[in-house]
């Protein structure tokens, strides 16, 4: 495999492999233009959060108003990462390649072509050909990573201690693609949809009872990577909506996915909850802010297949939830910006 020494990390004061451990990236500051490919995880939430909030405007009545909100807000930090992200690239290439070639934080970069496949849906009618572009070369991106990044698990022998939640977001990712499947009308791609609900699926059992079985049988996560265990939500939230967008109903499967979201998101949440209670604030947090917004958007399509007073209390419940944890993320994110705190993951704790 290859090695990582302290010289080819993605942050100028590199990786600091441990004995039985993942690699986990060191911040060398607070600066913005420092800030990794893993921050597209804050578009995802904040574009997943304006998709719940209309539907809420949609089918409960909400104001219209915070559905754009918070998408303008998921555009302004798209354009601001790619920007940071290009200045990178310009300014240490082998620094910011060493970033994605990482067996952790690699995976990262599919965050980047699941924004190119949210931020579509967030468009007015009138740019809907613009949309179906830039879905088009997020599906074409998203594909083309996933079979990479398929490939290199199978190609060489990992290490068990690699085989993090991030390694979720590939397959994900696939799953992301079927989204837009009713928004952009795109009735001539039911086949490419159906693939990559199926390709998604598939692959997330077995990378779901791979970490599943790391987090039981070996050293628990760093700190840094403490948050991204809420990623292990994510199959199951967009796994029922982008099934739901491509059989068109909400069938028994669906159902089960969706109490499979609820389920996992519960135990995880209690597991989260003591970390976030006695560790600092750092931008790993973002990771929580898709997959709780995603089951904001699952519940909130299931209240309207299944309409009950309790499907429609946790459906509002759970979109109050992800906007109390969004709203925090992105004013602890300005805070500490203002402060000039760290904010990126430092330590690295035995894991």
């Amino acid at each position: 495999m290859r090695s990582y020494s302290r010289d080819a990390g993605p942050y100028s004061s590199g990786y600091f492999p441990m004995r039985n451990s993942p690699v986990v990236p060191r911040a060398s500051g607070a600066r913005v233009a420092e800030w990794p490919v893993s921050l597209f995880g804050a578009v995802m939430g904040l574009s997943g959060l304006a998709l719940a909030w209309r539907l809420a405007t949609r089918n409960f009545g909400a104001p219209g108003w915070i559905g754009d909100v918070f998408a303008a807000l998921a555009w302004l930090a798209f354009v601001a990462l790619v920007t940071i992200q290009i200045r990178r690239a310009v300014r240490d290439p082998s620094v910011w390649m060493a970033e994605l070639r990482h067996p952790i934080t690699g995976s990262f970069l599919g965050t980047f072509w699941i924004s190119l496949l949210l931020l579509p849906m967030l468009l007015p009618a009138p740019m809907g050909m613009a949309a179906r572009v830039m879905w088009m070369v997020g599906a074409v991106g998203m594909t083309a990573f996933a079979w990479f990044s398929i490939q290199r698990w199978i190609g060489a022998r990992q290490e068990a201690a690699h085989a993090t939640p991030t390694w979720i977001i590939p397959v994900v990712g696939l799953l992301d693609i079927p989204l837009a499947y009713p928004t952009l009308g795109l009735p001539s791609l039911q086949e490419p949809m159906l693939f990559a609900l199926a390709v998604g699926l598939f692959f997330a059992v077995p990378l779901f009872a791979m970490i599943f079985s790391r987090l039981m049988f070996h050293e628990p996560l760093p700190p840094a990577l403490q948050p991204t265990l809420l990623i292990l939500v994510a199959p199951f939230a967009v796994g029922f909506s982008a099934y739901v967008a491509v059989m068109g109903q909400v069938d028994v499967f669906a159902r089960g996915l969706f109490y499979l979201n609820l389920f996992v998101l519960a135990v995880l949440l209690g597991r989260l909850q003591g970390t976030a209670r006695g560790e600092a604030f750092q931008l790993s947090w973002w990771a929580v802010s898709f997959p709780v917004a995603a089951s904001a958007v699952a519940a909130l399509k299931f209240s309207v297949a299944m309409p009950s007073s309790l499907s429609q209390v946790l459906a509002l419940g759970m979109l109050a939830f992800a906007t109390s944890v969004i709203v925090v993320l992105l004013l602890r994110t300005l805070m500490g910006i203002a402060r000039g705190e760290t904010l990126l993951a430092g330590a690295v704790a035995k894991a």
